[in-house]
């Protein structure tokens, strides 16, 4: 995201000045396949221009005496960008990232082109990462947070590159200029990454995720024959996430080659991979660390399956509303 190269300049498009420098608008193409497009006054880039990089990612701002200055987009080959400032070629100051359909991924600071202060990094489906960063950009440290979805709920405590090491649960109180101050709940448990296996569920099968426990129950289905069924413990809008799908992970030909019978509680996660809550886990008893798979199918659906990048379970499906529900409502 550097504006300035070393590359040899191999071709110019354009007026040339006396000295034969680009001067007025040229297209310069570097050794490296990269291209600039823009203004020049003899050699050096000054006003409006725009990189073309070899890998398909552009950076286009304003230049004065050969270096970006104020504020440029960077769109990376994906689609997604950053918005930011330069100051002498380097990214320093606020700054904003999005994802390839325009929803906020990250907002925060730079300095000398790394990540610095408080910064906030926002998953696509919900929640968020919110702290000091370390030296090399990264949200490592003691008093990093994981938001839930509510902008309320969070896990606050030891983090490294994003993983959470040690969280306790607490309150997001209020936000001051993009610095957020949280209340912990006393005597609470203690949370960690618990990424299921292909044969490990969770190490902490009865510890439940405390988002999901305000929002959902288990009770006798309203289906007929269909069992346990997954109830709303309060109102809830539209797009509102309710609950989580977390599971052991397992591949498509071992459900494929099983018995029918065993796949009550499979759902597909990637083309790699299913995943699957087997007995005994589907008993609360046995387990209850999350409950999307207590979820029952309807042909008047009131939700959806979702992907969720979760704290403590890593990339999951989620249940999220597709309108508003009632309380009790299954």
């Amino acid at each position: 995201m550097d504006s300035d190269d070393d590359n040899v300049e191999e071709t110019v498009e354009g007026p040339l000045d006396e000295d034969n420098q680009p001067d007025g608008f040229c297209k310069v193409t570097y050794s490296s396949s990269d291209r600039f497009e823009g203004h020049f006054i003899h050699g050096e880039k000054n006003g409006p221009g725009k990189f073309y990089f070899f890998d398909g990612s552009t950076l286009e701002g304003n230049c004065v005496d050969d270096a970006l200055q104020g504020q440029a987009v960077y769109t990376y080959e994906d689609g997604s960008s950053l918005h930011g400032t330069y100051i002498d070629g380097e990214l320093n100051g606020i700054a904003h990232e999005y994802d390839s359909e325009g929803q906020l991924t990250f907002e925060g600071q730079y300095k000398d082109n790394v990540r610095w202060g408080v910064c906030w990094m926002y998953f696509s489906n919900g929640g968020c990462l919110v702290g000091e960063v370390n030296e090399d950009g990264e949200m490592t440290g003691d008093k990093i947070a994981y938001v839930y979805p509510d902008g309320r709920m969070a896990l606050l405590g030891k983090f490294v590159d994003g993983e959470i090491i040690e969280g306790h649960l607490a309150n997001l109180k209020c936000v001051t200029e993009g610095k957020p101050q949280f209340e912990l709940v006393p005597n609470g448990p203690v949370y960690s990454l618990d990424k299921s296996t292909s044969f490990c569920i969770s190490t902490k099968c009865l510890l439940p995720d405390p988002y999901e426990n305000e929002r959902v129950y288990v009770a006798e289905s309203l289906i007929p024959n269909a069992g346990e069924g997954l109830f709303a413990k309060i109102e809830a809008e539209p797009d509102t996430v309710m609950a989580f799908y977390n599971g052991i992970r397992i591949t498509h030909q071992e459900v494929d080659s099983r018995d029918r019978s065993l796949n009550g509680n499979t759902i597909y996660f990637d083309d790699d991979t299913v995943i699957d809550v087997p007995e005994p886990y589907n008993s609360t008893k046995q387990y209850c660390a999350s409950l999307g798979h207590k979820s029952n199918h309807s042909f008047v659906p009131n939700c959806i399956y979702a992907m969720f990048i979760h704290p403590r379970f890593g990339p999951i499906k989620c249940i999220r509303t597709i309108r508003a529900v009632e309380r009790g409502e299954e």
